[in-house]
């Protein structure tokens, strides 16, 4: 019982919390892809919101921001973002205390996700598992690391470049590192589409040739 209860429940939804600590809190308790909105981050960020437009639109999306003002404002904006049907909204209840790393409480003096414990996150996660518009994490063949570097998407002189000419047919925004990149693609393709994207007529030289020209070529020209 107690192995079941430390196992990590995988998630077939992606996951959006607003900071770093809050995405390492989940990772021990989920499975999942997570993302983060980098706190009021996403209000000004155009890479964020494309990417949460691209992935909206393939899946529904878990929104778990802190019980305070300012979580609130964020989930705000999301809903703003994308449909309200494409949002699953997850709120974590108003418990006052501190972090451990902090030397104060946060100004309404709440825990934030990164504060819950993993059984409370666990329960308010565990109706979700393996119950995504995605294919069972099991069931399917995920997109590797090794096949980003088979396809000259990591490990060449052009990989930016390459992941660019992908990301562009994706949706998705320019400049993703590698990890984010792959998380992304996960969630939007299967292998096999991959595949049928980087191994057929694939992400050629002449796309990427034509991107790099419109990013170079001034405005109006």
């Amino acid at each position: 019982m107690e192995n079941a209860q430390n196992e990590r429940i995988k998630i077939g939804y992606p996951v959006f919390v607003e900071g770093k600590y809050d995405r390492l809190r989940l990772l021990s308790v989920i499975d999942a892809d997570i993302y983060t909105t980098e706190g009021f981050g996403i209000f000004k960020s155009a890479e964020k919101k494309l990417l949460l437009t691209a992935l909206s639109k393939k899946t529904r999306i878990i929104v778990l921001t802190d019980s305070d003002g300012a979580g609130k404002v964020i989930r705000s904006h999301i809903s703003s973002l994308i449909p309200k049907d494409r949002i699953i909204p997850l709120y974590i209840p108003q418990i006052a205390g501190k972090e451990r790393r902090k030397a104060e409480p946060s100004k309404e003096g709440f825990l934030g996700v990164e504060g819950m414990e993993r059984e409370l996150l666990r329960s308010l996660l565990l109706p979700y598992a393996e119950n995504g518009d995605l294919e069972s994490i099991e069931g399917r063949r995920r997109i590797t690391k090794a096949d980003l570097y088979e396809d000259g998407l990591t490990g060449a002189p052009d990989s930016t470049a390459r992941r660019d000419a992908l990301a562009r047919r994706l949706g998705l925004p320019f400049g993703m590192t590698p990890n984010a990149f792959l998380a992304a693609i996960n969630v939007l393709l299967t292998f096999d589409a991959y595949t049928a994207m980087t191994r057929g007529d694939g992400v050629t030289d002449h796309a990427i040739n034509n991107m790099e020209e419109k990013q170079e070529r001034p405005d109006g020209v």
